[in-house]
C-alpha cells in the first residue's frame, strides 16, 4: 500500500480509504487505479473484511490555546468527544503552516481518527481526499467539511445595535490573513451595511502579523475624531481599542461605543469584557464534534454548518 500511494503521488491513508469504499476525487481514483495495476497490488481481502482499527482520538488544531475563544472551544470539543468515549490531542500550531501539516498527517499515520482545525495558513495542499477532517470558520476549494457562525449577520447585527445606539460615525477596526477565510465576511458584511445607510463610516483593516497594534488604532481615531461607534473584528481588538480610547481621555460608552465579537470570558463565572456578538461556541463543537467522528466512521454527513449569533449587552455599548 506504501508503495502504491508513493506511485500515485497522496498519502497511504488516501489508498487505504480508497480501496474500502470511500469516494474520492475521479483524478485522485485514477491515480490510485493506475499505480495499482502497475503494482499489480492485490488487497487483502480477509483485512478489507475486519473493522477498521480505531485510536479513538481525535486531533484539535488552534493558533494558539493562549486565545479565551479558542480555549473555550477546546473545552468544548473535548467535552463531546468524552461522551462518545472520545480523548483529545491538542495540537497548538503558533500560526504555522509546517506545523499544522505535520498534525495533518497524524490521521494518513494512523495516530488519530480525525481532525477539527482553526487553521488560517495555507495548507490545503496537504489535506488529501477522504480526511476526516473538519475546518472552523474557514471554506476551504475543494469538498471539506466546515463549521462556521454566520459571519455575514455578525457584521449586520453590528450594524444594527449601533444604529439603535444613535451612532453617527460609524468605524470598523480588525485586521485579516492573506489566506481567505469566513471572518473577513464581519467586516465586509458591517461596511455593507454602513454605506448603504449613506452614514459615515471609517475603517482601519491591518495585515497580519500586526506590528504595534495599538498605534496604528491611536492614528486612525486622531485621524476620524467624529467616530462616535466601533466594531471591532473580535473581543480582544476590541479591547485593544478600549485601551487607546482610555489614552486618549474618550469616554466609553458616553463618547464612543465599543462593540467586539466572539463572547470572550476570562473564566466561565466572569462576566463578558466588552458588549459582543457572540458566537455559539459550545453548538460549534458539538456540530464539529459530530460530523468528524461521522467522517471518520465513514458515513454520509452535512458538508457545511452556518450557526446563528446573538448580541450581549456589556458596560461599552448605550
Amino acid at each position: 500500500m506504501k508503495d502504491v500511494a508513493n506511485l500515485a503521488g497522496v498519502g497511504v491513508g488516501t489508498v487505504s480509504r480508497m480501496i474500502n469504499g470511500t469516494k474520492v476525487k475521479d483524478e485522485t481514483f485514477q491515480k490510485v487505479t493506475q499505480a495499482i495495476q502497475e503494482l499489480d497490488f492485490i488487497p487483502d481481502e480477509t483485512a478489507r473484511g475486519l473493522k477498521r482499527s480505531m485510536t479513538h482520538t481525535v486531533a484539535l488544531i488552534l493558533p494558539t490555546i493562549w486565545h479565551p475563544f479558542f480555549s473555550e472551544f477546546a473545552y468544548y470539543v473535548e467535552k463531546f468527544l468524552s461522551q462518545h468515549n472520545y480523548k483529545l490531542y491538542l495540537c497548538n500550531s503558533d500560526g504555522q503552516s509546517e506545523k499544522e501539516a505535520e498534525y495533518v498527517k497524524l490521521v494518513d499515520q494512523n495516530r488519530c481518527d480525525g481532525i477539527i482545525a482553526i487553521t488560517y495558513t495555507d495548507i490545503e495542499h496537504y489535506i488529501s481526499d477522504g480526511l476526516p477532517f473538519v475546518s472552523i470558520d474557514r471554506l476551504f476549494t475543494h469538498d471539506v467539511a466546515y463549521v462556521a457562525s454566520d459571519n455575514k449577520k455578525i457584521g449586520q447585527l453590528a450594524y444594527q445595535v449601533l444604529k439603535e445606539s444613535s451612532v453617527s460615525h460609524f468605524a470598523y477596526v480588525g485586521s485579516h490573513n492573506r489566506v481567505k477565510n469566513r471572518t473577513m465576511e464581519r467586516g465586509e458584511s458591517f461596511e455593507a451595511a454602513v454605506l448603504k445607510s449613506s452614514a459615515l463610516f471609517s475603517k482601519l483593516d491591518m495585515l497580519e502579523p500586526v506590528v504595534d497594534n495599538k498605534t496604528q488604532i491611536k492614528a486612525f481615531l486622531l485621524e476620524n475624531p467624529s467616530i462616535d461607534g466601533i466594531f471591532a473584528i473580535n473581543d480582544y481588538e476590541a479591547l485593544d481599542v478600549l485601551a487607546v480610547l482610555t489614552k486618549l481621555g474618550r469616554k466609553v460608552p458616553e463618547d464612543v461605543q465599543v462593540l467586539g465579537c466572539d463572547g470572550i470570558k476570562m473564566s466561565a463565572e466572569r462576566e463578558y469584557v466588552v458588549s459582543t456578538i457572540k458566537q455559539p461556541t459550545e453548538a460549534m463543537a458539538k456540530s464539529a464534534v459530530d460530523m468528524v467522528l461521522a467522517l471518520a466512521a465513514g458515513e454520509e454527513t452535512v458538508k457545511e454548518q452556518l450557526l446563528d449569533v446573538s448580541y450581549i449587552k456589556y458596560q461599552t455599548t448605550k
